[in-house]
């Protein structure tokens, strides 16, 4: 087959497709548009680029549908080109969003368009969601708003702001009870929420989880709460690297409790290692920290059936006392000790 027609026959076969007839099924309440997640078994793929990329969420495999065909089923090239072949006018499945896509002025940067929403205030349809649906407490949302790092999004969502090593937003996590989804043309890097000058950098997998584990251990003040956003971008990679060089830093995974989150924590034990700072795993008993702050937070609802193979109490070596709700503490009442967790040499 010529380079051509190869081309061609990736243009006319989708990468869901391929996940579809391998057995796969999307998780709509862990995708967007710009990335949906496909799960069979423990196996995790995430669909890019319109359907026409992919990466595995737990290992560094990535490419176009003829590599995809070749890593999940091991075989000659020729093959993979026959397989694709055969699916050739096969429809995939659409999935149903609950929200259709908002246009936004392409002229204006991602800071610019952040300062142009609103901060969440007491009663507004975000502050409702925060609170009552995700028990996250008034203190840690306070602390949030005087560092700006939250704004109203629409239907009731939150906005949780992405910022470079220079404290520029580069995009924001949108969470609300009905959508979940990243900044339209904006970059995932970070989401920071603590005192930024932070020894203790602790590594979460979404915002929410980063506010709930800031409320667990009432904000240490040793501590720099961070968010990827769910995903491992370069620029993400690149700013923790920078944040673990310094003197004295300890970063700490605080991963979900489930296979991906090991596959993170994995990745930033690897990071500690190259830059030689100290490093730490703390694992929630749950599946994530917002389900350990506010057991009744519509996480645990939609974790339901979700692969969490890990025991519910994790090995002593890693395993971490914590109050399954807390309410942050006035800073004046604060002891500054360790009781969010357990220190790992």
């Amino acid at each position: 087959m010529e380079k051509k027609d190869i081309d061609e026959l990736k243009n006319r076969v989708a990468c869901a497709a391929v996940l579809e007839k391998a057995g796969f099924a999307i998780d709509l309440k862990e995708s967007t548009r710009k990335a949906v997640k496909y799960r069979r078994g423990g196996d995790i793929i995430i669909v890019i680029h319109q359907g026409r990329g992919w990466f595995d969420a737990l290992s560094d495999a990535r490419g176009d549908v003829l590599s995809l065909v070749e890593h999940l089923d091991g075989i000659t090239f020729p093959e993979v080109l026959r397989r694709v072949s055969d699916l050739v006018g096969f429809v995939p499945t659409e999935p149903i969003w609950c929200r259709e896509s908002r246009p936004h002025d392409s002229d204006l940067g991602a800071a610019d368009r952040w300062r142009a929403r609103r901060k969440p205030w007491r009663g507004s349809l975000t502050w409702r969601y925060l609170r009552a649906e995700r028990g996250i407490p008034e203190a840690v949302i306070h602390a949030a708003l005087r560092h700006d790092r939250l704004r109203e999004g629409p239907y009731g969502s939150m906005w949780a702001a992405h910022l470079d090593n220079d404290g520029v937003v580069t995009g924001w996590e949108e969470r609300g009870p009905q959508w979940r989804g990243f900044a339209s043309g904006g970059g995932k890097v970070l989401f920071r929420f603590g005192p930024t000058n932070a020894s203790r950098l602790c590594v979460t997998e979404a915002a929410i989880d980063a506010m709930s584990l800031a409320a667990i251990e009432d904000q240490r003040p040793d501590s720099l709460y961070l968010s990827t956003g769910g995903g491992w971008a370069p620029a993400t990679v690149a700013a923790v690297h920078e944040l673990s060089a310094r003197l004295g830093a300890r970063l700490v995974a605080a991963t979900d409790n489930n296979r991906q989150g090991e596959v993170y924590a994995d990745r930033l034990a690897a990071i500690a290692q190259e830059i030689g700072c100290g490093y730490e795993r703390l694992r929630p008993v749950p599946g994530d920290w917002n389900e350990q702050l506010h057991p009744s937070s519509e996480i645990k609802r939609e974790g339901e059936g979700k692969e969490n193979p890990a025991a519910a109490c994790p090995p002593s070596a890693s395993r971490v006392k914590l109050r399954p709700r807390a309410a942050a503490l006035d800073p004046a009442d604060r002891r500054g000790g360790c009781e969010g967790g357990v220190r790992k040499g």
